[in-house]
């Protein structure tokens, strides 16, 4: 155990927000770094390993790294080889596997003969490529169209945004339902972005690559409450530390929730594992018109991993957090923002702490964006030290 003297900066949470910034302060800044993390391993909610079975998964959900940040991806190259993985996602509509986002394609599977008119009357109205809000299609003036985002809503949107949310479809904002669209494409990506693909190992020999330095030390199975307190000052083993502390954990849990616990949703996760060689069709299949769970993934699909005769699936479902359980999605309201101000205003009084994250920050963040915000959030740090 180092002494309060040993260390000039604390990052207390080893996800990605916490491992690129104890990286970028340890080798641009100079800096000893302490990374505490309360789980037993690194990685955060992207750790992966191997299961019974040898299948490689992903414990706290899928992850797909997707950017068109160059400097994301460049940095991440450092620490992994990326393959050329790219994610497509099925819905299960009453047994047939259609293409998400709804596109030509999906066009094709759900209307038969009726698709070449419809895929014209859209091409007549926008541009290849375009992808066109379901809203925005049932303000049209002809019914075709509208009976389209109507089947989009119901068979894509609906039913699987109340499992995902909790809340009934009419409670939903107008400003989510514009981001459903219809992608006048046939391109089945989920993501159209110039990089992206999976780790070639796994996420967790990237994490180990990117905190091997001899200027980081690594502690997991600690609570970082045992030995850092945030009172008058911060204290670090009982003693004033006057370094930089980078928070990424829960804000609200942090402060001893004094104004109220930041509501969230967290998801279960029922892992199988199937005596045959491929489970499903593709990585991923939302299940959009039936069935408790939101989704599946079959993770041999997605990493790619060479095993035969065995697959793992997880089934996803989602409900809302109570003590003890795991937050994975801030539900982003005028009220919780709110909460969460106050919160962040009461950090505010500490210098040299920032926090860092989703969790930290109460919003959702990509993986990527996540990384980009490590990376600008050390630029200032190391600039202005």
């Amino acid at each position: 155990m180092g002494s309060f003297m040993k260390y000039d900066a604390i990052v207390i949470g080893c996800g990605l927000a916490g491992a690129v910034s104890a990286r970028e302060l340890a080798e641009r800044g100079g800096k000893k770094v302490l990374l505490l993390e309360r789980r037993d391993h690194i990685g955060g909610n992207a750790y992966d390993c191997f299961d019974d079975a040898g299948v490689l998964i992903h414990k706290y959900g899928p992850h797909i790294f997707h950017t068109n940040n160059e400097r994301v991806y460049n940095y991440l190259c450092r620490f992994t080889e990326f393959s050329d993985y790219m994610h497509t996602v099925t819905a299960n509509i009453h047994g047939e596997f259609v293409p998400v986002p709804f596109n030509f394609n999906s066009i094709e599977k759900v209307y038969g003969d009726r698709a070449e008119a419809l895929k014209a009357k859209l091409l007549e109205k926008y541009p290849e490529g375009t992808k066109i809000p379901i809203f925005e299609l049932t303000q049209q003036d002809d019914p075709e169209l509208i009976e389209l985002a109507n089947y989009v809503f119901s068979n894509v949107f609906a039913h699987y945004t109340e499992k995902q949310w909790g809340v009934p479809i009419g409670e939903v904002s107008r400003e989510t339902l514009s981001r459903v669209p219809v992608f006048l494409s046939y391109d089945n990506r989920y993501f159209q972005d110039k990089f992206q693909g999976m780790p070639k190992i796994s996420y967790t020999s990237m994490f180990e690559r990117m905190l091997d330095h001899e200027n980081i030390e690594v502690r997991t199975g600690v609570d970082a409450a045992e030995l850092i307190s945030f009172g008058d000052d911060i204290l670090f083993e009982g003693k004033p530390f006057s370094g930089t502390v980078i928070f990424s954990g829960a804000l609200d849990e942090l402060f001893s929730y004094e104004f109220g616990r930041l509501p969230y949703r967290t998801l279960d996760f029922g892992f199988e594992t199937h005596a045959c060689d491929g489970f499903q069709p593709n990585a991923t299949v939302n299940y959009t018109v039936d069935q408790p769970y939101t989704r599946i993934t079959e993770f041999k699909k997605l990493t790619g991993q060479q095993i035969d005769g065995v697959t793992t699936i997880m089934k996803e479902f989602s409900r809302a957090s109570g003590e003890g359980d795991t937050p994975y999605y801030a539900i982003l309201n005028e009220e919780n923002l709110a909460l969460y101000a106050q919160y962040a205003k009461k950090a505010e009084k500490y210098k040299n702490f920032y926090p860092l994250g989703r969790l930290a920050e109460y919003r959702y963040y990509n993986m990527d964006a996540i990384v980009a915000r490590a990376l600008e959030l050390s630029d200032g740090l190391i600039e202005n030290k």
